[in-house]
């Protein structure tokens, strides 16, 4: 029987993502959060392994208190609990923070035979945090997989990459990282929100943990891009062709 877990993280939903009135700065004070959009897939592809393969699901996160909301929603998408790593100190932790405190929660006795990540989270999309706790809890890693399969104690993945498609098997227990093609997220009826509520959610705390998580991550600030135009005009004619690319390697546009 395959025991699954997954990782999410609870991000700012991009959609509500304003800037303020006259600057550059973003209004995130109204922001909602969401799950991550790459980690729906992760979950997803989760929940369907256990349907084909039997098993269970598990789910979880890092987070401070407040990502508290994110559970219902998870488990609604499928998985039979969830495991809810959270603490005040918990906030804009850098991969390898967060990694190492993953690790540390699933090597306090959580079985499992593989882990599976989003291929990078919707804020940082650092694309560290899979590879980071396979190295820590030393186990394969396979990344950027779009499509999966698995055979007894083996594991077949077909990594998309820029020439070309990958194929490798590695043994179990492993971790891999997933792109979006690998499935179609399911969306959540009533039946399964209210399911979800009568899953149980194990709370492991930096206290549980026995360790010392200091954030090491400050955001001075973020601004928003900008598009300025020259306004500057050009015709059809040789000389005008060298003055537009005159113009492109004096503004940095092409090196």
């Amino acid at each position: 029987m395959l025991r699954i877990i997954t990782c999410f993280k609870w991000v700012i939903d991009q959609a509500d993502i304003k800037t303020a009135p006259g600057s550059r700065e973003l209004a995130l004070e109204r922001a909602a959060y969401r799950i991550s959009d790459y980690d729906r897939f992760a979950i997803e592809e989760a929940v369907i392994l256990q349907e084909n393969y039997g098993g269970s699901t598990a789910a979880i996160t890092v987070g401070t208190p407040a990502a508290r909301k994110s559970l219902k929603d998870v488990l609604s998408r499928g998985p039979e609990k969830a495991y809810f790593i959270n603490d005040s100190s918990f906030d804009n932790l850098e991969p390898s923070q967060t990694s190492s405190i993953l690790a540390s929660a699933i090597s306090t006795g959580l079985e499992y035979d593989l882990i599976i990540c989003g291929e990078g989270s919707g804020d940082l999309y650092a694309q560290q945090v899979g590879p980071r706790l396979a190295e820590n809890l030393g186990i394969p890693c396979v990344t950027c997989v779009s499509k999966l399969t698995i055979y007894g104690q083996q594991l077949i993945a077909e990594r998309k990459l820029e020439d070309g498609i990958e194929v490798v098997a590695i043994p179990l227990p492993a971790l891999i990282t997933v792109l979006p093609e690998i499935n179609t997220p399911r969306i959540p009826g009533l039946k399964d929100t209210l399911a979800a509520s009568k899953k149980p959610v194990i709370d492991i705390t930096a206290a549980d943990l026995g360790q010392s998580f200091a954030p090491s991550l400050q955001t001075i600030s973020i601004l928003a891009a900008t598009m300025e135009r020259s306004g500057v005009k050009f015709a059809s004619g040789p000389e005008d062709i060298n003055k537009f690319v005159d113009a492109m390697l004096k503004t940095g546009a092409i090196g």
